[in-house]
């Protein structure tokens, strides 16, 4: 079974909401800063592992308009778009990127995708569909990206009203930027 890894970049305060673009609220674009030598060679390492992207409509839409035209020495640019992505749209009609949309019942797709021999599906940005996924019992591990700032406002990944679930420290890495890479995995239901 192919698990299902919801990846985050999250600020000191569970803030997720624009790490990368100034523009979506004030103090947007905070994880820039933090974006260095170990911090590209570990996001490269953990795409080679995975098999496929889950992505929501806005992540994907964001990604779709930005990461065709990238090109870097590190093979990020490469990987994420030679991989395949799954979007989960109630509104979108068509999708292009290497990308198949989940139409329908996105938790059965999920469960189904999950069921096919391979790897990692791994969940970036998208909150409103992590929040579904890990509604429905659907998300195996978290990876979360802590960046030692505090942004005092904007979405965070968990709010009130998640389904409560115990999860077990996995493993912690930092980088030379100070970000912790924290992973946890889903502590199995007797």
């Amino acid at each position: 079974m192919r698990p299902v890894i919801v990846q985050e970049f999250i600020s000191l305060d569970g803030v997720m909401q624009a790490p990368d673009d100034a523009s979506e609220f004030p103090g947007g674009g905070w994880q820039r800063q933090f974006i260095g030598d170990d911090h590209v060679r570990l996001m490269v390492e953990q795409m080679q592992e995975a098999d496929a992207l889950l992505l929501g409509r806005k992540t994907y839409e964001g990604f779709a308009a930005v990461w065709p035209s990238q090109h870097d020495d590190s093979g990020l640019a490469q990987r994420m778009n030679e991989m395949p992505k799954f979007v989960a749209s109630t509104t979108l009609t068509h999708v292009t990127w290497n990308a198949t949309l989940l139409r329908g019942d996105v938790a059965r797709a999920v469960a189904t995708l999950k069921e096919l021999p391979g790897r990692e599906l791994v969940l970036v940005g998208s909150r409103t569909l992590a929040h579904y996924l890990h509604q429905n019992d659907l998300v195996d591990e978290y990876r979360l990206w802590l960046h030692p700032i505090i942004v005092g406002a904007g979405k965070r990944l968990f709010d009130e009203g998640l389904n409560p679930a115990l999860w077990n420290l996995f493993d912690v890495i930092s980088t030379g930027e100070g970000v912790v890479v924290a992973t946890y995995r889903r502590v199995p239901r007797h």
